[in-house]
């Protein structure tokens, strides 16, 4: 099953991911990807798509998508554990996206970024849903 982005929320104040499953009427409720709990955040939480996340680059901005997609290339199918030395961590992040910007792309991000990569490689799949599918898969509906 592909994993849409879109609908893998992060939410501040909370450890781990979330798959969005509904609108309520003060909030989203949501799902825990790790055990599968379902919980409510109401419209105060700041609550984040992952599909809406991206990284500086010297270039620009890279999506964490695409981010995802180099991670895997450089580390395979192997969890990468986000508590590595700050030195690990650039390393990688040097072989995975040899443009991060070093200036602004901070060692907590990357752990943040780590732990993601960590949770979908375990509880969802890194075989992404492009937009063109989405609205394909609308239109049948």
């Amino acid at each position: 099953m592909k994993t849409d982005l879109a609908k893998i929320l992060s939410v501040s104040g909370h450890h781990g991911l979330f798959r969005y499953l509904a609108q309520s009427r003060s909030g989203a409720i949501v799902e825990s990807l790790s055990d599968g709990r379902r919980t409510s955040f109401d419209a105060n939480s700041k609550i984040t798509s992952l599909a809406d996340i991206a990284i500086f680059t010297t270039a620009g901005e890279l999506k964490l998508k695409e981010v995802f997609l180099k991670l895997k290339d450089a580390v395979g199918d192997k969890d990468y554990s986000s508590k590595s030395s700050p030195d690990a961590l650039k390393a990688l992040f040097a072989k995975a996206v040899p443009d991060y910007d070093a200036d602004r792309f901070y060692v907590s991000h990357m752990k943040k970024v780590i732990d993601w990569y960590n949770e979908l490689c375990a509880h969802a799949s890194l075989d992404f849903e492009e937009p063109e599918e989405e609205a394909q898969e609308e239109k049948k509906d």
